[in-house]
């Protein structure tokens, strides 16, 4: 276990789980593609901002969203399950983040920790601007003050599993029910 992890657990701090999806992607000229990390830059991200909460990081994989399957997201599953922590965050690609969301609120059998799943348009690293880092702030400030439940944290909203869409031709989320 790393220090981060015993402090974790003492202190009931945030438990990251990294994913992949843009957020945590590099741009690959001789595909003209944007793909996922070998390993996760978030780590390095969110130590540099120095928070006060002890953070834990667990890689469970690297994938372009349109990638991730049903076993994929059981390893996600079984990982938050065995959580010290109360309070997570997951980064996750854009495109089927609801999907995962919607399967860990009909899955998850622990109703004590306050789950995020949060993302981004623009990889973190190697692009600015991008949404990652005001993205992984606000799921930040999101995870201390919100009730225990599941949620999609992105663009400066908050949505249920149930409701939250994503607007491919606009490039943002919405819900469902939104006028």
């Amino acid at each position: 276990m790393n220090q981060d992890q015993t402090t974790n657990k003492r202190n009931g701090g945030i438990h990251f789980f990294l994913t992949g999806g843009t957020i945590d992607s590099y741009y690959e000229g001789s595909k003209d593609a944007v793909l996922p990390n070998k390993h996760s830059v978030i780590p390095e991200f969110i130590k540099s901002l120095k928070l006060y909460q002890p953070t834990s990081f667990t890689e469970v994989y690297m994938k372009d969203s349109r990638d991730i399957n049903q076993q994929d997201r059981r390893k996600i599953l079984t990982a938050i399950e065995k959580s010290p922590s109360q309070k997570i965050i997951i980064t996750h690609g854009t495109y089927t983040m609801p999907d995962t969301a919607r399967f860990l609120k009909a899955n998850l059998k622990r109703d004590d920790q306050t789950i995020i799943l949060t993302a981004s348009m623009i990889p973190i690293k190697g692009f600015a601007p991008s949404d990652g880092s005001f993205n992984l702030g606000f799921a930040l400030a999101q995870v201390e003050v919100l009730p225990t439940g599941i949620y999609v944290v992105i663009q400066g909203q908050v949505f249920q599993p149930e409701e939250v869409i994503k607007l491919v031709s606009e490039g943002r989320f919405t819900s469902i029910f939104s006028k």
